[in-house]
């Protein structure tokens, strides 16, 4: 019986001859430590180990061999590759830290020093529209009123009739400062404003007053401890609710478009009476089909804020004889009627001070 046959034609293939074979591979480590950035290490990993480099095609010739010989081909061209790959990585992370200290050099910002360029800001939305109010009642021949945002309490409530038991002076609505029993508060409403314009100036008064007030409101999409008001006062011979209607009216089209008017409800407020809720005609639907509106949901109308004839206590509070003058008064949100204009449902960006926001709805400056 006869032995296998382990005699075998040794079939010459030129790269997978041991001197061709570690020629490429000495090549391969050569170019890969004279790389001397991340960009020529690339191109070096492409032409010594991509799938056209000389130990890639010599991988391949491997399947040219007689089974006897493929294992000791197999192992040199594997040896020489992971040594390669080896090369590879080293002198990857060698790089890597190389190319991040010359980025922290080369690329070093002095931010103390002088420039020339800043960036744009933006006029606030708020300031904006109190100013556009207090040029519609300029132009209507009023007078602009401010007054300190810190307030006596007699001002704030007791000349505006709101007595000593009144919900409003609880701390549920009112920031007092410390100590209470100095009766300082931050402003409610800007109608301390008005009382301070008739304890100084004698009728006929047409003054407008905005400016920020203070409530102890959650914060949140609606409501704020911090928001803006625009008040006003009218007290001369003759005034009637009429006056108010036309006033508002005209206020309401100079803000919200051409058209726009405004409805009473009755209302109470201590410093007024008659009292009114005033709502003003949705501007989106104008109250044609308003039932698929989502500004006014339906209604035809929006809730824009309070008003009356002046109470005549609170005209006797402050010094004006008020069996000769009569007037009127009320107060909006200048926040919500920015709302309205805009169609904003959150008013928390208006707080919150991104330039972006400022930009969107004010002007660049």
């Amino acid at each position: 019986m006869s032995g296998p046959n382990t005699d075998y034609d040794p079939v010459e293939v030129t790269p997978l001859k041991p001197e061709e074979v570690e020629s490429a591979r000495d090549a391969a480590l050569a170019a890969i430590a004279a790389a001397s950035d991340l960009a020529e290490l690339k191109q070096v990993r492409i032409d010594h180990t991509g799938d056209r480099s000389p130990l890639a095609l010599a991988n391949r010739e491997i399947g040219a061999l007689p089974p006897q010989a493929r294992k000791e081909a197999g192992q040199r061209i594997g040896q020489a590759r992971g040594a390669v790959a080896k090369a590879l990585g080293e002198r990857q992370a060698v790089l890597e830290v190389e190319h991040e200290e010359r980025i922290l050099v080369e690329e070093t910002v002095d931010v103390t020093l002088p420039t020339d360029r800043a960036r744009p800001g933006g006029r606030h939305p708020i300031t904006l529209q109190s100013e556009l109010i207090a040029d519609i009642f300029v132009a209507m021949g009023w007078e602009i009123a401010e007054g300190p945002v810190v307030e006596a309490e007699w001002l704030n409530f007791d000349a505006l009739n709101l007595g000593p038991d009144h919900p409003a002076r609880t701390l549920q609505d009112t920031f007092w400062t410390e100590p209470v029993d100095h009766h300082v508060v931050l402003r409610t409403q800007t109608s301390p404003v008005q009382a301070r314009t008739m304890l100084t100036r004698t009728p006929p008064i047409y003054v407008a007053c905005p400016g920020r007030v203070f409530r102890t409101d959650e914060y949140d999409a609606t409501h704020s401890p911090m928001f803006h008001q625009v008040e006003g006062l009218v007290v001369d011979e003759g005034i009637t609710m009429a006056h108010l209607k036309g006033s508002l009216d005209h206020l309401a089209g100079q803000l919200f478009g051409a058209g726009i008017d405004t409805r009473f409800r009755p209302s109470y407020f201590p410093f007024t009476e008659p009292s009114a809720e005033v709502d003003v005609r949705c501007f989106v639907c104008r109250g044609v089909d308003s039932a698929e509106c989502r500004t006014c949901r339906g209604e035809g109308w929006i809730e824009w804020g309070g008003c009356g004839v002046v109470n005549p206590r609170v005209l006797t509070a402050c010094g004006v004889d008020s069996e000769r003058y009569t007037g009127f008064a009320f107060g909006m949100g200048i926040d919500r009627s920015f709302m309205f204009r805009h169609d904003l449902e959150d008013l928390r960006p208006l707080f919150e001070g991104d330039v972006r926001f400022s930009a969107a709805f004010g002007t660049e400056i």
